[in-house]
């Protein structure tokens, strides 16, 4: 048995190869969660001198950084994150060394999609020949884009970026900032606008429209904040922007993990898995520690912070009766997501291969595709059906060919793909109808992706697995409702209308994707949260924290 602390035979007793004598003792600072947000927050306390104890409820760590072989040995499959939006560019990628131990993948092409007319419309890396492809269709759309390229990309670079991964002003300090310059002015106006009126008022052409609105939507959201009234993220410029994007992790999403967690180790940090939290422990009007389910407790004199959701946090480990009435009123009126993902991962012999690659080549290897969906109104008839609960009439999908870019992922000459559709929780579903429904619409998935690939036939196929809201909620129960992002990405809940990092209770910080800059792998909470733990404990910073203003 290794102590993962000290990498030695440990001789006081075992859980799950760790130290359970190292529970008996007491730390300055106490994290629950060992997802993505536990291990940014608990490397920089760490690495600030502070003793860490990581706390997870599961035997391994990660969260949604998930690479598992569930369909044949060799073949790596990412279940829950994929694409990471510009990681390496990402402070605390950088503050942390993470290069030293982990690889990113930057694909030239980024998103494609192909067209039931043999044509396909691909977003690249390069201006020059992004513009040429959207030209073939529509070289007043070409213009468009290219006028505002170097707008978005300023704008990505002055304002979106560094509001990313600092603390939000208050709205109307913000505006004042903004209002003072001209990316400024011209970004406010963006955000008062619907993302999807943007789009719709720009461009012409349909399959131009179309990609336009699945890569805003991607951002993040779906359609949720791509059609509500305003956007304070200004998610829209995104679409414009070339130089950042998705990456991959070579390997799979679970080296980002393995790297964190090599850094927290490192750096002097404890990681306990199989920690079952019974709640914190208030005393004197604040946060000294947890108490476990088995009746022990373990001290924290500085500070507890949580990274998984914002009701387990506040209403299951600290509860309502310590939160003042306002408090309580902001959680009962957190929102999550109304949709969830029905994951299909395949093993392949062939990389998809598109009938449409006779048009553009390059189709086959952008990361990102956007497949069954012809028309704005496709994609507004199956949002409106997930919406609605039902399950959609339309099998529209995103997808990507994993190991033709990271021949790591499978075995030399194989491959692995993935389908994620949007689907409603689907509560009301007995088991057994639901395994007859997971493996229909698989069928179904298959079948529109033979339609524009013509080698997905059965026989390319060597393995297949469905993961599903039913799957990973079991998993990961911070995923509420199979709610991915953990939030809603809503106006009324982002930027300066976010959860927040500090809770009523003192020393008792969240740091999870309920705060800014919110759900998916960005690390953004956590990075965030670790400067203002620092700066209420009085601690100089290692590093300097991004600051928006």
């Amino acid at each position: 048995c290794l102590c993962v602390r000290c990498a030695w035979p440990s001789t006081s007793g075992r859980q799950g190869g760790f130290c359970v004598a190292s529970l008996d003792r007491s730390y300055d600072g106490i994290i629950i969660g060992a997802g993505q947000h536990g291990l940014v927050l608990g490397s920089y306390l760490a690495k600030a001198g502070l003793k860490i104890l990581l706390v997870d409820r599961r035997l391994t760590y990660g969260g949604g950084l998930c690479t598992r072989e569930v369909t044949k040995p060799g073949f790596y499959h990412n279940l829950h994150s994929i694409n990471h939006f510009s990681i390496t560019d990402t402070p605390w990628f950088n503050d942390l060394n993470l290069a030293d131990k982990v690889s990113y993948i930057t694909p030239r092409y980024e998103f494609g999609q192909a067209h039931l007319d043999g044509t396909a419309l691909v977003l690249g890396r390069d201006l020059e020949e992004t513009v040429a492809n959207i030209a073939r269709f529509s070289k007043k759309d070409a213009q468009t884009f290219r006028e505002w390229n170097a707008l978005a990309e300023e704008i990505t670079a002055k304002i979106l970026i560094p509001e990313r991964y600092a603390e939000p002003l208050p709205q109307s300090e913000r505006e004042a900032l903004l209002s003072q310059t001209r990316i400024g002015r011209e970004f406010l106006a963006v955000t008062r606008r619907q993302p999807l009126d943007v789009v719709e008022e720009l461009f012409e052409n349909e399959h131009v429209k179309l990609l336009f609105l699945f890569k805003v939507s991607l951002f993040g959201t779906w359609l949720t904040d791509t059609l509500s009234k305003t956007s304070p993220t200004g998610s829209v410029i995104r679409a414009f922007d070339l130089q950042t994007g998705y990456q991959l992790c070579q390997g799979g999403s679970f080296n980002l993990a393995r790297g964190l967690m090599e850094t927290f180790i490192a750096a002097g940090g404890t990681f306990q898995p199989q920690v079952a939290i019974d709640r914190v422990v208030v005393e004197g009007g604040r946060a000294t520690g947890i108490a476990l389910a088995d009746g022990r407790t373990v001290r924290a004199s500085q500070f507890v912070a949580s990274t998984i959701d914002v009701h387990t946090t506040l209403e299951g480990l600290l509860g309502r009766e310590q939160l003042p009435e306002q408090f309580r009123k902001k959680l009962d009126n957190f929102k999550y997501t109304a949709w969830t993902l029905f994951g299909l991962h395949h093993a392949l012999h062939q990389s998809p291969s598109f009938a449409a690659a006779a048009f553009d080549p390059n189709v086959d290897r952008a990361l990102k595709w956007s497949l069954g969906a012809e028309t704005m109104q496709d994609l507004f008839d199956a949002h409106q059906d997930v919406q609605a609960g039902r399950v959609p009439k339309l099998v529209q999908f995103g997808s990507g060919p994993l190991s033709l870019l990271d021949p790591t992922q499978a075995p030399p000459g194989k491959h692995t793909t993935y389908a994620w559709h949007v689907m409603p929780l689907l509560e009301e579903m007995n088991d057994r109808d639901y395994e007859t429904f997971k493996e229909e619409f698989s069928d179904k998935i298959e079948e529109v992706y033979a339609r524009y690939c013509p080698n997905m036939t059965k026989d390319n196929i060597i393995g297949r697995y469905v993961y599903t809201a039913r799957e990973y909620v079991l998993e990961l129960p911070n995923m509420r409702g199979g709610d991915i992002f953990m939030g809603a990405f809503n106006a009324d809940q982002v930027m300066f209308n976010h959860f927040g990092y500090r809770t009523p209770l003192p020393n008792f910080y969240y740091a999870g994707s309920g705060a800014h800059p919110g759900g998916a792998i960005s690390g953004g909470p956590s990075y965030i949260a670790a400067g203002i733990i620092a700066r209420d404990l009085g601690l100089k910073p290692w590093w300097k924290p991004w600051d928006a203003r």
